[in-house]
């Protein structure tokens, strides 16, 4: 938890410091993939997410209390937020489909066995 909490923070710190318009979060995320590549990062991390997967339900918390204290902000602006949340759900599904597709026709590197 501890190196994803690092990552995140250098994300921030990176998008500060260049002024980028992405979220820090994302920027740590990024920093993350490559350092994926090793085993003693990615078995950690991959132990994480399972905790993280296992409560997700609890990160919905703080989402439905802001719903409702925000129910007149809902109730006005309600139609633009679900056209909102559907289309991006659209597009972020279309852009990790595309991804996928292209990272699925890249072709496998494959040992030589005289090596």
């Amino acid at each position: 938890m501890a190196f994803l909490l690092m990552l995140q923070a250098a994300g921030e710190s990176l998008t500060r410091l260049f002024g980028l318009p992405f979220p820090g979060p994302v920027v740590g995320l990024v920093l993350l993939l490559p350092a994926l590549h090793w085993a003693w990062v990615r078995e950690p991390v991959a132990a994480m997410a399972e905790l993280l997967l296992a409560h997700l339900s609890l990160l919905f918390v703080p989402v439905g209390v802001g719903v409702v204290i925000h129910l007149q902000l809902v109730s006005q602006y309600g139609l633009q937020l679900l056209v909102v949340i559907v289309l991006s759900t659209w597009i972020g599904l279309a852009v990790t489909a595309l991804v996928l597709q292209a990272l699925l026709r890249k072709p496998a590197l494959q040992k030589d066995p005289h090596d």
